[in-house]
C-alpha cells in the first residue's frame, strides 16, 4: 500500500473561467471526469434508483447545516445537477439559501476521502496509508477494547455535532461506558438554553411573528443565520410594519433591516436588559394577572433591579438613557405583539447567562409565553409514535465526566456540557487521563479557542478516529480516518418537522468507498460485543422499525420524502418544569447551586489601551468550518477579512485591502482588511471557520485566518458557555518582508 499524503507544492487556484466551466460540465457528467477522485462505489445498485441514464428527482433533506431544509435533488445521466428547497417542508418552504443549493459540491468535491486512511507518519505529518474497511474498523475496536481494559471506558471521549445519526452515535458512547461526551454546543448556544431552563424548564421558546409588533434582537444577525424558515418569517413581520430594535456592535445585513440599530459596548447587553426590566417594573407596564398568576420570585426580582436605572446603564452602554426608557415603554405597549429574542450563539461573555435571564424575565413580564402567534412556552411536542430497535439498557457508568459537569458546572445539562474544558482536561490530566477520542461530523482543531492547545491534547492521545468526508484539519493528526457517505448518498434516522415525518434518502450511489454513520456504527458497535444496541440489518431496516407503528412502508415515504401524522393542537400549557411548577423569575436552582436567583449586573473586562475586541459571527455563504473546501461556496466567500472602523484603520495607517498582523495574548495571525464605518472602533470583526491546517483541503487550505488561533479559553461558570468576545487583540500593518502561512501549528 502507498502512503496517501496531500501536499501543496504549487497550490492549484480555481479561476472564474475554471469555475464557469466546471458549472457548466454539471448537467453531463463531465465533472465526475474533471474533478472527482473517488471512483464509484462497486456495490450492487439500490434498486429504488433508477438506472445511469434516467433524468429523476429524488426528494431528501439537507445537511449543510443543522437545519434540516427539505430538497428536491435533481438527477440526470446518474449526477445531480441541481438542488432546489421542497416546499412541502416547514424549514425550506420551496427555498434553499447558498449553502443548500451549493451542497452537491460537497459530494462532487475533488477532496472527498475515497476510502479508510491509517496513519502512518508522526501525528499531524499527513502521512496515512489505504487500508480496507475491514481492517479499520478490527484495528480500532481492538485498540478502543484495550484502553478499555485498561483504563476504563471514561479513557474514551466522544464527539459528534448536531445530526440525525445522533441516537446512534450516543448509543456507541453509552453502550462503550463512557461519560465524555463533547458537543459544540458551549461554543454556540450553552447560555441561552441553560437561561431558559432555569426560567421556563424548557430549552427554548417556539416563536411566532404573524402579527408581531415590537421586537428586540440582541446580537441575533438571523438574516445571515441557519434557520431560513425564521429569516423569512422576521423579514415579512419587517414587511408588515413591525418595529425591530438591533443590538450589535457590528452594522450586519440585520441591522440594515431593522428600524434601529444600537452599536452597544461589548459585553453590555446585560446592563441593557436589567435596564428595560427597571423601567417595566417601577412604571408597572407588565403583565400584572400573568405575574401574580404564574411567576414566582417578582419580589425579588423588583429590589433587585432598582440600581439598575437607565440613566447608569447609559454610561456603560452608550445608549442613550431617554432611549432605553422609551424602548422599554414601547415594548411593554405592544404586548401581547411583542417578545425579546434570546439568541442563538450566545458564548460571548462569561456575563452572557445574566444577559440571557434577563431576556427571558423581559418576556415572562409581559405574559407574551402563551399568546397565540407570538411566544409559546408549551409542553415538548407529542411523540408522533416512531419505532426503534430494541436494545437493553445502558451499563452504568461511575466516574465524573472530564468537563466539570455536573461537579463544577452544576446547571449545565449533561447534554450540553463544557467542550472546552474537556479538552483542557486532557493536558492537565485530571480526574483522570483520556487515552482516546472518537469524532464524528466534527473539528475540534477548528472549533475549540487556542487552536495549539488542542493540537498539544492530540498528542497527549493514545488514539484519535475522525469521521467526516474529508480529511479535516482534525483528521490530519488522527489515527484513523472513516469516509462517510455524503447526506446526498445515505439514509438517517427519520425526522419529524410540524405534521409531517420526513426521510433523509440516497440521491445516488456513495462515491468511492463510502458509508453511512449507521452502517458505521453498527459495525463498529459489534465489534466491539456492543451488537445488541445495534439491532437493525442495514439503514433501510433501521426506518422501516422507525414506520412500523404507524403502518408506513418504506416505499411510501421514499416516493414523496415525507408522511402525514394526526398530531394533537396543544393548547397553552401554565404549568412549567421547575421546582416551584411556576416561571421562575428567581431561581431556586440557581441559589442552591450558589449563585445569584436573579440575574444582576457583573462588569465585562475590557480591552486595554490600543486593543480591540474580537468579534466573530456567522455569515450567510458558508456553516462554521465545514464548508470553506466547497468549490461553489469558495468562488463567492474564499476568505475572511478583518474588519476595521476608518479612524483606527487611519492611527495605525491601514488602509483598505492591506494585510494585518492580529495578535492575541496566544497566537497570531496575517489577514487582510476591510475598513468599514460598519463596526464600532473599539472592535474588530472576521467571520470563523477560515485558516485550515490540514493539506487534504486543497481548496480552503491557508485561505484567510482562523479565530481559533487567537480566543482565549474564557468559561462562564454558570452555563459553562464559552466568553468568545472576552479575548482582545492588537492590530498593525503586517511588514513586506513578513511571511506567516496557514498558522503552524506544532505535531508534536
Amino acid at each position: 500500500m502507498s502512503d496517501y499524503q496531500t501536499s501543496l507544492p504549487g497550490k492549484p487556484r480555481l479561476t472564474r473561467r475554471d469555475f464557469m466551466r466546471i458549472a457548466a460540465m454539471a448537467g453531463t457528467g463531465a465533472v465526475y471526469a474533471a474533478t472527482a477522485r473517488p471512483a464509484r462505489a462497486e456495490s450492487i445498485r439500490r434498486p429504488h434508483l433508477p438506472g445511469p441514464n434516467s433524468d429523476y428527482v429524488v426528494p431528501t433533506m439537507c445537511e449543510m447545516c443543522v437545519w434540516r431544509c427539505g430538497v428536491r435533488a435533481k438527477v440526470r445521466d446518474g449526477r445531480i445537477y441541481k438542488l432546489e428547497g421542497n416546499p412541502d417542508h416547514l424549514h425550506s418552504q420551496g427555498n434553499l439559501c447558498a449553502r443548500g443549493q451549493s451542497g452537491f459540491m460537497m459530494t462532487y468535491d475533488p477532496d472527498r476521502l475515497p476510502f479508510p486512511l491509517k496513519r502512518v507518519g508522526e501525528r499531524g505529518s499527513g502521512r496515512f496509508v489505504r487500508i480496507s474497511w475491514e481492517q479499520a474498523l478490527d484495528e480500532i475496536a481492538e485498540r478502543m477494547l484495550a484502553i478499555k481494559e485498561q483504563y476504563g471506558p471514561e479513557a474514551m471521549i466522544f464527539s459528534s455535532t448536531h445530526n440525525l445519526s445522533q441516537p446512534l452515535f450516543e448509543n456507541l458512547l453509552n453502550a462503550y461506558g463512557s461519560p465524555n461526551y463533547g458537543t459544540q454546543r458551549s461554543l454556540c448556544f450553552n447560555a441561552m438554553v441553560s437561561a431558559h431552563l432555569t426560567t421556563f424548564g424548557i430549552e427554548e421558546p417556539e416563536r411566532k411573528y404573524e402579527g408581531i409588533k415590537y421586537i428586540i434582537l440582541t446580537g441575533r444577525n438571523l438574516m445571515e443565520a441557519i434557520s431560513t424558515n425564521e429569516t423569512k418569517a422576521l423579514m415579512q413581520a419587517i414587511m408588515d410594519g413591525a418595529h425591530v430594535v438591533y443590538l450589535d456592535p457590528r452594522y450586519t445585513k440585520t441591522a440594515s433591516k431593522a428600524s434601529e440599530w444600537l452599536p452597544i459596548r461589548p459585553g453590555t447587553d446585560l446592563a441593557f436588559h436589567l435596564a428595560l426590566l427597571n423601567v417595566i417594573v417601577n412604571e408597572g407596564l407588565y403583565n400584572a394577572d400573568f405575574v401574580s398568576q404564574h411567576t414566582v420570585g417578582f419580589e425579588e426580582l423588583e429590589e433587585t433591579i432598582q440600581p439598575y436605572t437607565p440613566e447608569w446603564a447609559a454610561s456603560i452602554t452608550e445608549i442613550p438613557a431617554d432611549t432605553i426608557r422609551r424602548i422599554a415603554r414601547d415594548f411593554s405597549a405592544a404586548k401581547p405583539e411583542s417578545f425579546a429574542h434570546p439568541g442563538w450563539r450566545t458564548s460571548n461573555f462569561r456575563n452572557s447567562f445574566h444577559t440571557e435571564r434577563a431576556i427571558t424575565i423581559l418576556n415572562a413580564l409581559m405574559g407574551v409565553c402563551h399568546q397565540p402567534g407570538v411566544c409559546r412556552l408549551a409542553a415538548p411536542e407529542p411523540d408522533v409514535g416512531l419505532g426503534a430497535p430494541p436494545q437493553p439498557p445502558y451499563p452504568r457508568v461511575r466516574a465524573p465526566r472530564l468537563d466539570g459537569v455536573p461537579w463544577k458546572y452544576p446547571v449545565v445539562p449533561l447534554k450540553l456540557g463544557v467542550f472546552q474544558e474537556l479538552r483542557d482536561n486532557i493536558l492537565t490530566g485530571e480526574p483522570y487521563q483520556a487515552h482516546g477520542w472518537f469524532i464524528s461530523r466534527q473539528n475540534p482543531a477548528m472549533s475549540i479557542p487556542e487552536r495549539q492547545k488542542t493540537v498539544e491534547a492530540f498528542n497527549r492521545l493514545d488514539l484519535i478516529v475522525v469521521i467526516d468526508i474529508f480529511v479535516n484539519d482534525t483528521g490530519w493528526y488522527a489515527d484513523y480516518i472513516l469516509p462517510e457517505a455524503t447526506y446526498l448518498e445515505r439514509y438517517d434516522p427519520l425526522h419529524v418537522a410540524g405534521n409531517r415525518v420526513f426521510i433523509r434518502q440516497p440521491v445516488i450511489e456513495p462515491l468511492g468507498e463510502a458509508k453511512s454513520a449507521l452502517w458505521i456504527y453498527k459495525q463498529l458497535g459489534e465489534r466491539l460485543g456492543l451488537g445488541e444496541y445495534f439491532q437493525y440489518e442495514d439503514e433501510e431496516d433501521y426506518i422501516r422499525q422507525q414506520l412500523e407503528p404507524l403502518g408506513v412502508d418504506l416505499e411510501t415515504i421514499r416516493q414523496v420524502g415525507y408522511i402525514e401524522v394526526e398530531r394533537p393542537d396543544l393548547e397553552p400549557s401554565y404549568v412549567w418544569n421547575t421546582p416551584s411548577g411556576k416561571v421562575e423569575l428567581a431561581s431556586e436552582t440557581l441559589r442552591n447551586a450558589g449563585f445569584p436567583a436573579v440575574p444582576v449586573w457583573e462588569e465585562p473586562p475590557a480591552p486595554p489601551p490600543g486593543q480591540f475586541y474580537l468579534l466573530t459571527g456567522k455569515v450567510g455563504q458558508h456553516t462554521q468550518f465545514a464548508t470553506q473546501n466547497n468549490l461553489y461556496l469558495h468562488e463567492v466567500y474564499p476568505k475572511n477579512r478583518l474588519w476595521i472602523h476608518p479612524d483606527a484603520a487611519a492611527e495605525r495607517g491601514i488602509s483598505n485591502g492591506d494585510e494585518v498582523i492580529v495578535r492575541s495574548e496566544v497566537g497570531e495571525v496575517r489577514i487582510e482588511v476591510w475598513v468599514t464605518e460598519g463596526i464600532r472602533p473599539d472592535c474588530v470583526y472576521m467571520a470563523p471557520g477560515f485558516g485550515h491546517i490540514s493539506k487534504g483541503l486543497t481548496t480552503a487550505y491557508g485561505e484567510g485566518a482562523s479565530s481559533s488561533d487567537l480566543h482565549l479559553t474564557h468559561t462562564d461558570p454558570i452555563s459553562g458557555g464559552q466568553a468568545l468576545t472576552e479575548t482582545f487583540v492588537t492590530v498593525e500593518p503586517a511588514p513586506r518582508e513578513s511571511v506567516i502561512p496557514a498558522p503552524e501549528v506544532s505535531h508534536g
